[in-house]
């Protein structure tokens, strides 16, 4: 199983590119976050490779949190990797954690190939689930919504309180009830 590529780009497109590695041509699909994240001709790639009877795929990963919610949706019954690449060109890993974290199914429903049955699958499944991400302000956020959510509120009146906040876990819940009072 293919797990990493490193080689030299031959030709790069928004959602693909072919890596030369040693002579040998890969085609590997990306996301358009990952293909915006690329500099210069070379790159080293986090990889899943899927195989099937009639293809064998190869999907390709700046960015570590970007793979895992990649490989984990692909697990989800109904969720492929067409869809699953949709999700990491329309958010970043920290976004689309929030979106999960804040079970906010408008934005999910966003992303192209998802419609209202999808995400509120995707939402089930992914419930409780921690991307491994390296952003503090996103780990805040997470905990600023469970807190929250712990205390009796609804999801949509979590959304609206810590819209625009910034800040650390107890900022942001600070802040949050303070615009929780005045509603």
């Amino acid at each position: 199983m293919i797990v990493g590529l490193e080689g030299k780009i031959e030709r790069r497109e928004a959602t693909y590119l072919h890596l030369n590695v040693n002579g040998v041509i890969y085609e590997v699909f990306i996301s358009i976050n990952c293909s915006n994240q690329i500099d210069g001709d070379e790159v080293k790639l986090l990889i899943t490779e899927i195989i099937r009877d009639d293809s064998n795929t190869l999907y390709g990963f700046l960015d570590r949190g970007e793979k895992q919610i990649f490989d984990t949706l692909i697990k989800i019954n109904g969720i492929g990797a067409k869809v699953a690449m949709a999700v990491c060109s329309t958010y970043t890993p920290q976004k689309f954690s929030t979106i999960i974290a804040t079970k906010d199914l408008a934005l999910l429903k966003k992303v192209a190939g998802i419609g209202a049955k999808s995400a509120t699958r995707i939402m089930v499944e992914l419930s409780g689930f921690i991307i491994d991400i390296d952003d503090n302000s996103s780990k805040d956020r997470r905990d600023a919504v469970l807190a929250l959510e712990s205390l009796g509120f609804s999801d949509k009146q979590i959304e609206k309180a810590l819209s625009g906040l910034e800040g650390d876990t107890q900022t942001l819940i600070k802040g949050a009830l303070r615009r929780l009072q005045k509603l």
